[in-house]
Parts: structure tokens; sequence; C-alpha cells
């Protein structure tokens, strides 16, 4: 089903401005007991609204899909970096919101509970989980975090508040972002507040997706790709006032932003706002769209050409946005061998659509020619020092920087 009105004004003014072809769920790998069933595929492409600027994707998919069809592989704990990420997140939260024991904070899109249990060991404050995810919540409740499985939206909060009273703070990292409706998601946050709450969030900032030209961070599951623009417009309909806003480097830089229902707080975005006016114009998008299917060629040329050469092809980090690249350069399990993951979540899976086999990294022993393909590009320089460890021979290829290392 294709989007037919902005998610953020209504408005039926949308423009297409980018397309990566046919594409599964990315945070989506396949177990042997599901290799004959039937995977889902839907036109992955973005829209801009004419109107407010919102960029979001065209296609509609159910959200139950999305996280319970098959079971949810991405973990809050799942790298040094990711934790070491949380930790830092954890500590400016108390130390900028200035939180006190006994506090209650609520979490949507909890994952695994990583984030809530350090918040819970650091100020011993009471917590709540919320996923959408059914494997995840079982994960986080062996955790001992306290956790609600639904998709979040405003009717939801008002089943969550008859049961839980009124939270201090909401955080919502990498889920606002997920919504298929983002103005419910946000009502709903402010009936999860008290009065004087703070609702603070992550997003992956759509400025610098596009600056880097790293498109691999669109997927299904992020159904909107925010600015500081759109997020002003969205929150202020829903009756938040933005406090301030910060670009974090975490998966490749992403907004931290924090809001209140106070308006007294209220951040002067013009500035900001300004910065970013070159994003929406449909010129930018129709060049890049040409860029990135000059620079698919080239890199298909170089891929070949170490096949070739009786290289073994792989990638690392079975990452959702390792899914997107894999399937926009059509690489599938006749050019790349496997893919390694540290995660036994998808070890002895196969990729959505590319059908390629997951392994743990110690699988790079078995031969001295291996061309590679970094897939969870941010946490790159890590990946690099733990695979020179395990085979110092492996050469790398990166479609972003068109560069072999």
């Amino acid at each position: 089903m294709k989007r037919k009105a902005c998610l953020v004004c209504g408005s039926k003014n949308l423009d297409k401005i980018l397309d990566l072809g046919v594409h599964p769920f990315a945070d989506t790998f396949i177990g042997k007991d599901r290799e004959s069933g039937v995977l889902p595929t839907y036109n992955l492409s973005c829209a801009i609204c004419k109107d407010c600027n919102h960029v979001q994707t065209i296609s509609i998919t159910d959200p139950s899909e999305r996280y319970n069809l098959f079971d949810y592989s991405y973990t809050s704990s799942n790298s040094k970096i990711s934790r070491q990420h949380w930790n830092s997140y954890c500590d400016f939260t108390i130390s900028k919101l200035k939180l006190k024991k006994n506090c209650f904070i609520c979490e949507i899109g909890s994952n695994d509970g990583y984030l809530l249990n350090r918040f819970k060991k650091t100020i011993n404050c009471e917590v709540l989980g919320i996923d959408a995810s059914k494997s995840m919540v079982k994960i986080a409740k062996q955790n001992n975090i306290t956790t609600e499985c639904c998709v979040f939206n405003e009717e939801q909060s008002l089943s969550i508040t008859k049961n839980y009273k009124k939270c201090d703070v909401v955080i919502a990292n990498n889920v606002f972002n997920h919504s298929d409706n983002p103005l419910s998601f946000a009502k709903g946050v402010s009936n999860l507040l008290k009065k004087d709450g703070y609702f603070i969030f992550e997003v992956p900032y759509w400025k610098n997706t596009i600056d880097t030209k790293k498109i691999d961070q669109i997927y299904h599951e992020h159904v909107s790709y925010f600015t500081v623009k759109s997020l002003s417009a969205l929150l202020e309909k829903t009756g938040f006032t933005i406090n301030s806003v910060d670009v974090v480097d975490y998966h490749g830089g992403s907004l931290r932003v924090i809001a209140s229902k106070n308006s007294d707080k209220k951040l002067c975005l013009k500035k900001i706002i300004e910065q970013e006016s070159y994003l929406f114009s449909n010129k930018l998008y129709n060049s890049l769209s040409k860029e990135l299917d000059k620079r698919k060629i080239s890199f298909l040329r170089k891929v070949l050409d170490f096949k070739n050469q009786g290289y073994k092809i792989i990638a690392i980090g079975a990452a959702a946005k390792g899914n997107t690249l894999l399937n926009f350069l059509n690489l599938n399990s006749a050019i790349v061998d496997y893919v390694t993951d540290a995660s036994s979540f998808k070890q002895g899976k196969k990729t959505p659509l590319s059908n390629i086999p997951i392994f743990g990294d110690e699988k790079m022993k078995e031969s001295d020619k291996i061309c590679a393909i970094v897939l969870s590009w941010n946490l790159s320089n890590s990946i690099k020092d733990k695979i020179k460890l395990i085979n110092p021979n492996v050469q790398y290829i990166n479609f972003f920087k068109q560069e072999t290392t």
C-alpha cells in the first residue's frame, strides 16, 4: 500500500526523492526452520512533503510483521561501542535532568533492557520498558526489567497509565522514527509524563545521512527521517517544546533531543533549521540518485574483479543497514560467500532476500584470500582491529569511500 498523506501535516503534496528498489524488512534474519517460508518484500523509497518538508517512506508496512514475523535480532548491548554509548547516555541524562533516586523512567523501544538496567543500577530508580518485539521483551524480563509488549501509540499509552504511575522521564531512542503515526506516538508520550516531566530521544539525523550518502540507513523499519525542522513541527503539534538539541556520533550521526511541556524552556532553532534548507530540494536527490547508480556500477566491478581472482567475498556485521546495502547492490549468495557477526542471535541464519549464510568471525581463518565489505561501518575501526588478529590478510572494499585498503 502506498502512503498518500504526510505523517506530520497530513498534506497530500508528497514527492518521491529516492528509490532503492525492492527490499524485505531489514532486521530480518532467516533461521533454518523458516527458509521455506514466504518473505514479504516492498518497494523501498522515500518521499518529501512539499508543505512541511518531512521525509518518510512511501510503502506502508505492517508494524506487527516488522517486529514479530521473524524474531527481532538487534540488541542494545550487542557491541562494546553500543554499551559505551548507552552508559554515557545514562550519565548524561542523569546529570542534565538532575534525576534523583526513586524517580520513574519509562523507555519506549527498550529492547533487551540494557539502558534501563543501567539507570536502575546507577540511581536505584523505578523503570518500565515498552517494546514491540516479543523476543526482545522476553530477554528484558529475563534481565529483571518490567516490560510491556506493544506497538506504542496514544491508545496504548492510555492502557499503560491505568497500571503505572506518571513518569518523570520517557526515553525513546531510535524508535520514534519507527512509528507509523508519530503524532499519536508523541501524544502517547505526553500521556505517560508528569506535567514537569521530560521526553528525551535519539533519532538518525537525515542531514548526516544525506551528507555522507549512507543510504543504507534507509529501510522499512525506519518510517520517518527527521530533521530539526520536521521534529520541531511535530512536537509543537503535540504540546511539546524542544529544550535542547545535540548531534551525537551514534549511528553515523543522530539527533539527541530533550523536550518538555514547559514552553518557558523553548530553544531557538532558527539557525539550525536554516542550515537544513538545502535538504528540501528535489535537485539534491536527483543528483544523489545518479551518483549512487555510478557508485553501484563501480563497486560491483571491484567485487567481481576480486571474485575472478579467487578471493572469498565476505561481509562483516549482519546489521539491518547492511541488508539494505546488500539488496541495493543486488549482492547475494552467488557472489558473497558469507557474512560474519559476533551475535549468537544471528549466527546460523541467513540474510533476507540475499540469502547469505551468517557465521562467527572465526570463519575468516579458513582462507588467505578474503575481500571484505564492512556492513557495520559505525564499528569499522574496532572491527578491523579485531579481524587483524584473526586474519591479517583480509582486504577491504568500501562502497561509501570507493577505495580498497
